[in-house]
């Protein structure tokens, strides 16, 4: 390995032992009373190496998410050639290991924070996410396969909001279910709504 893959390697755990340091804090205290110097200390770094990656608590917490598109893209390649209902599928089960990877705490922490910026989007229709659902919903409307009287502009909007909730009830409840069963089970009766046109 030469040195800059030795270096993006080591960056790279440096910035996971940050993470994992902030979820064990946020675990007893809320964002707000956790400094970046407890941070710091929970994982074994200077205030320094916390600065050379985040510039503040506020930009690692976001980035803990920032990742979530470039992970589900990654994850979808290999999906590309299948069926648009067993894609559709195929994102919520990599979206909720995704949200378990990160722990509840965290993702706790992420939606607390944002909910307090008066800013907020809850769904951006330009995030991969939204618009690889939607994706997979005007395929399957193209195959005459939709909801009565819905567009799949509207379907991938609720089905969003939908599983976002599902994910916000996760976390009330401290992650004490996987969440993937949750998602596929409400995915599988929420497909009992779609008929194919005669």
């Amino acid at each position: 390995m030469d040195y800059s893959a030795r270096r993006k390697a080591q960056g790279q755990k440096t910035e996971e032992a940050i993470l994992q340091a902030a979820i064990a804090l946020f675990r007893d205290r809320p964002f707000e009373q956790v400094s970046v110097r407890d941070i710091c200390r929970q994982a074994g770094i200077t205030t320094g190496a916390f600065y050379h990656h985040f510039r503040s608590k506020e930009e690692m917490l976001l980035r803990g998410f920032g990742p979530l598109d470039r992970y589900l893209e990654k994850a979808m390649e290999a999906h590309r050639d299948e069926e648009p209902a067993q894609r559709l599928l195929a994102l919520l089960r990599h979206y909720a290991a995704f949200m378990e990877e990160q722990g509840w705490e965290l993702v706790g922490q992420y939606y607390q924070h944002r909910l307090s910026e008066p800013d907020w989007q809850s769904i951006d229709p330009s995030r991969y996410t939204h618009r690889a659902m939607q994706s997979c919903l005007e395929a399957l409307w193209a195959e005459g396969v939709r909801i009565p009287g819905r567009t799949p502009e509207w379907t991938s909007d609720f089905l969003l909001r939908h599983f976002r909730g599902v994910v916000i009830d996760w976390i009330i409840r401290q992650g004490s279910y996987p969440l993937w069963p949750k998602l596929e089970g409400d995915y599988l009766l929420f497909q009992g709504f779609f008929q194919a046109e005669e």
